[in-house]
């Protein structure tokens, strides 16, 4: 029988045995398969036994579910490769591979390490979004085809040299009329006085 061996530190050791044809997985305590961790959804995703196939179904969860790394929606798990959802990576074994022991006494899919976990987590409902740093590939490519942004002007923009030339003519044109009005004026008052 197939069974998910979990490898995140935090769950090291526990395992789940896949017995029934839909298991649900996600942080509350109403999915089939509880991984009480913050960046697992409350709902996160489903696994359906098709045949010797297991499928892994995401439930648009928030921090996605990935085999090998690859995000997916819904996709075939082959014995060995690596699942993960939101930040608790899983591995599936088959029938006959190795996997860790479960405590005597306990229920498949938990383990002592598991119940400490569990104990000391300080979840309060919400999922956790992974932050995710670097750029992305197709960033890296996007960024190198568009051109450098053009930048508008605003109301501060610089004048130009033309409006500041403008600006002159028109004060020595003001200048001149002002010094000709006024030699007029006093060469009248002069003629007048005579």
């Amino acid at each position: 029988m197939s069974k998910l061996v979990l490898l995140s530190e935090e769950f090291a050791g526990r395992t789940y045995e896949l017995s029934v044809e839909k298991t649900t997985v996600g942080r509350v305590d109403d999915n089939a398969f509880q991984i009480s961790e913050p960046s697992v959804s409350s709902h996160h995703a489903e696994i359906i036994l098709r045949g010797n196939d297991v499928v892994i179904k995401d439930l648009n969860s928030t921090n996605g579910t990935f085999i090998n790394g690859d995000k997916i929606t819904e996709a075939v798990l082959k014995p060995g490769q690596v699942l993960r959802f939101g930040s608790v990576e899983l591995k599936l074994d088959g029938p006959g591979g190795p996997a860790p022991a479960t405590a005597a006494g306990s229920k498949p899919g938990s383990t002592a390490a598991a119940s400490a976990a569990a104990a000391k987590k300080t979840d309060s409902g919400q999922t956790r979004v992974i932050q995710r740093g670097g750029v992305k590939l197709n960033e890296l490519q996007e960024g190198a085809t568009t051109s450098t942004p053009k930048f508008q002007t605003t109301a501060f923009a610089k004048k130009s040299n033309k409006t500041t030339i403008v600006f002159i003519s028109i004060a020595i044109v003001l200048v001149l009329a002002i010094v000709i009005f006024l030699v007029i004026a006093l060469t009248s008052v002069k003629g007048a006085a005579q």
